[in-house]
């Protein structure tokens, strides 16, 4: 928890309506750095303007990538809008950060058996359910034995991102890995 009163009932409002944690803290983070940008002051006592001056900065002299000014304005348009009751009006003045164009990078199956390789046991199969099944890394720490059906070679993830439950393949290839680490 924060020692300020006043980002820990931001933290309590947001548990109350199920945020996620890391939700929580990202928005924590960013609220808090826009009032330490602001000198100090009350959000309650600012408004447009210093919102709009606060995500030039991070453009400008930070240099944060698009989507990070993206989660700050979020946060803030949470504060003013949920938390205060004090929607923000015309803020689109400020400056964007500019999306650096790129290509995604997919391994080639030859690297992937290289990367592979490198791995043993518990780990192996860790990354192999990954790739294989599609998995995002909370969905895999979060994953049981009894979500994982051998039988017809799927896996159910429970409340995945936005707390959605879904039904993934299971290569039959990790089959024997996964009856060996249960025997385990």
């Amino acid at each position: 928890m924060s020692s300020s009163p006043f980002l820990n009932s931001i933290s309590e409002f947001m548990l109350v309506r199920r945020y996620s944690r890391r939700t929580i803290d990202s928005y924590l983070y960013w609220i808090k750095y826009f009032i330490v940008f602001n000198k100090k002051k009350h959000p309650s006592e600012m408004g447009d303007n210093e919102v709009e001056a606060f995500l030039t900065h991070l453009a400008v002299q930070r240099n944060v990538a698009a989507a990070t000014q993206g989660i700050a304005l979020n946060a803030l348009v949470f504060l003013y809008n949920k938390v205060l009751e004090k929607p923000l009006n015309q803020i689109g003045d400020f400056k964007r950060s500019s999306r650096q164009r790129k290509l995604t990078t997919v391994l080639t199956r030859e690297e992937v058996s290289a990367l592979l390789s490198q791995l043993e046991s518990v780990h192996l199969l860790m990354a192999s359910i990954l790739y294989g099944s599609g998995l995002r890394r909370m969905e895999l720490v979060r994953l049981r034995v009894k979500d994982v059906d051998l039988d017809n070679f799927q896996i159910q993830v429970w409340n995945g991102k936005g707390f959605k439950h879904r039904l993934v393949t299971l290569a039959p290839e990790l089959k024997e890995a996964i009856i060996l680490m249960k025997q385990m």
